[in-house]
């Protein structure tokens, strides 16, 4: 038997991960007594073989509680049970503003801040995500992007890789994004905007990346660009980070920063050890302003 303990930050998509992780054969239990893990466990694996795939959620709803859940956790591996960890995280700016929209208020919290709810969640939770098999950090995930995440790890058996990069082109016009870990700025290179035959297409037709890559300092720059990043990409591995959005920016967003996070994404392809996703913020802007 097949036995994941689902478990993060509450904001950080659990619920929605679990009913996931039923849609793909799991059986699932949320919120299970942490007092009765091991029981349950013993129960489904030995009454029930039917049951392959086994899916607890575990979070800072269970208490004091939770402060037992480590020693369980050690016994359970003492004594040769098997099970995987997955942890779901996201940065505590993205966690806020869940729980603004939402309206719903954090465990912690009270009718405190949420922020404070978050950091002693966040210390309470820390020696699971340090045990974790896999961490997700869903701070930049759309939903369809968390479900290809579990689908890779336990449909298609493919390696976990916890670092997730986002390639983010913009328009310094319309401000940097503020969650960009890196920025590079490519107005260094000619603007097809002045081109009358190009004004209107974007780094995605042909023509532009024609244009754009004819010149010796764009192919230049992104072969500098993936010797930095090939060099801080296992840096940042190692210190745990899991979520990195590099971002490429020109004045509008559509043409030059276009081609060259188009050309990044095609080049980082070829590594295995992190998932990667492209976006184009600003790509439609000047068209929807006109």
């Amino acid at each position: 038997m097949k036995l994941v303990i689902l478990t993060g930050m509450s904001g950080a998509g659990k619920s929605t991960a679990i009913k996931m992780m039923e849609d793909i054969g799991f059986y699932c239990v949320d919120n299970l007594p942490i007092p009765l893990l091991e029981i349950f466990v013993d129960l489904v694996s030995v009454q029930n073989a039917e049951l392959q795939k086994v899916a607890v959620g575990i979070d800072i709803r269970s208490g004091q509680s939770l402060d037992q859940l480590q020693v369980i956790l050690d016994h359970m591996q003492e004594s040769d049970r098997e099970f995987e960890i997955m942890f779901l995280d996201a940065e505590d700016s993205v966690l806020v503003k869940r729980y603004k929209e939402t309206r719903r208020t954090h465990p912690l919290a009270g009718s405190g801040r949420v922020d404070k709810g978050i950091e002693e969640e966040r210390r309470r939770l820390q020696f699971l995500k340090t045990r974790a098999d896999y961490i997700i950090d869903t701070s930049q995930l759309l939903t369809r992007e968390l479900k290809a995440e579990l689908n890779k790890i336990f449909v298609e058996n493919q390696e976990f890789r916890n670092l997730f990069i986002t390639i983010l082109s913009f328009g310094f016009k319309y401000g940097i994004p503020a969650d960009c870990d890196l920025v590079f700025d490519v107005r260094f290179l000619p603007n097809p905007y002045y081109v009358e035959t190009l004004r209107n297409k974007t780094g995605n037709d042909r023509e532009i990346q024609e244009y754009v890559m004819h010149y010796e300092e764009a192919n230049a720059f992104l072969g500098k660009l993936e010797d930095m990043l090939e060099f801080l990409i296992p840096n940042y591995i190692a210190e745990g980070k899991h979520q990195l959005v590099v971002g490429i920016g020109c004045t509008g967003g559509k043409h030059r920063s276009v081609t060259l996070a188009n050309e990044l994404f095609k080049r980082m392809e070829k590594h295995k050890q992190f998932g990667l996703k492209i976006e184009h913020r600003d790509i439609q802007k000047d068209a929807l302003r006109k």
